[in-house]
């Protein structure tokens, strides 16, 4: 792999994972970061070379591709000078402030033709992954609600988007991929009980084809950390932990709780990356995912400020 060249723009609270697990992949050219301080260390551990400014890394560095790691609100404006240099670009979620963003940055990656994809890790989760597999084979029938809880205090390192931008998408995405198909209407309740001009947690429900639903609960007000989810099917109910990656299966013929190894996700979903920029193959998140759940996102939040479904054609 090391013949590839990828710089990580924005080193904090997740950009620096992305350095880890590119260094280790070996493909970990670069980086940029506006604190001159934070580039110069990850800059020394990592032993390469630090920007301040994109545009110069962009201009002195033969990139093939940058991971986009900053605030949200920066995320249109650094992908879409990467995309008009030809670069392939990986962003994390959300993919942008806005859904009309998300489909100008589209119709940049078509013209470029290169590859653009989101950060929805949740995907690679091999939990998760086992439980598409198993929706999709219908070892419990056909699926009929997912349920998520994902909560835990608020950190502090959020400041430009709220709790359903930042948080609910991976749910949101979640819903989407193991359903395979889009929702057509979204139904929401946000609220803000901290200090912040932000919503703190909400709860957001899906509708799908054939009375299926995703119930998706996310706040930052418990002080407890939890990343669950619930499938329930015609034939049986699956449960998962997506931080431990423990899962039981409950049928009417008993619990099955599959052995497997704990795998990083983050590894899984940049090797898949690495691959897809070498080969040129599609990646598993596609642009088009990320400005849907973008848009479902401020359904959200539309359905919450006005207080009724909001309807869909996606």
């Amino acid at each position: 792999m090391n013949d590839l060249k990828i710089g990580v723009v924005g080193t904090g609270g997740w950009g620096k994972n992305h350095l880890r697990v590119l260094n280790e992949l070996n493909v970990l050219h670069c980086l940029c970061d506006v604190d001159p301080e934070r580039a110069s260390f990850w800059s020394k551990k990592y032993r390469c070379k630090a920007y301040t400014d994109f545009e110069k890394m962009l201009s002195e560095e033969a990139l093939d591709a940058v991971n986009v790691c900053t605030p949200t609100s920066t995320h249109f404006d650094i992908a879409s000078k990467a995309l008009k240099r030809g670069v392939n670009t990986f962003v994390e979620k959300p993919m942008t402030s806005s859904a009309s963003q998300g489909k100008q940055l589209l119709e940049l990656a078509k013209d470029s033709k290169v590859l653009l994809t989101v950060g929805f890790i949740e995907r690679f989760n091999p939990a998760v992954s086992e439980a598409k597999s198993a929706i999709k084979n219908k070892m419990l029938g056909d699926p009929l609600l997912l349920e998520f809880h994902r909560e835990n205090k608020w950190a502090g390192r959020v400041t430009d988007v709220g709790v359903v931008s930042d948080t609910s998408v991976h749910d949101i995405d979640t819903a989407r991929w193991l359903f395979d198909e889009e929702p057509f209407l979204v139904f929401a309740r946000v609220g803000n009980v901290l200090a912040g001009s932000r919503e703190d947690f909400a709860v957001i429900t899906l509708g799908f084809k054939k009375e299926k639903s995703a119930f998706i609960m996310s706040n930052w007000v418990t002080p407890k950390r939890l990343r669950q989810m619930t499938v329930v099917c015609t034939q049986g109910v699956i449960t998962l932990d997506f931080i431990s990656q423990e899962s039981r299966y409950d049928d009417a013929s008993g619990t099955r709780i599959p052995r497997r190894e704990y795998r990083e996700p983050l590894l899984i979903e940049l090797e898949h990356f690495v691959e897809c920029v070498k080969s040129g193959k599609d990646p598993l998140v596609k642009p088009k995912d990320g400005l849907n759940n973008t848009i479902i996102a401020e359904a959200a939040l539309a359905s919450s400020s006005s207080g009724t479904p909001i309807y869909l054609d996606l």
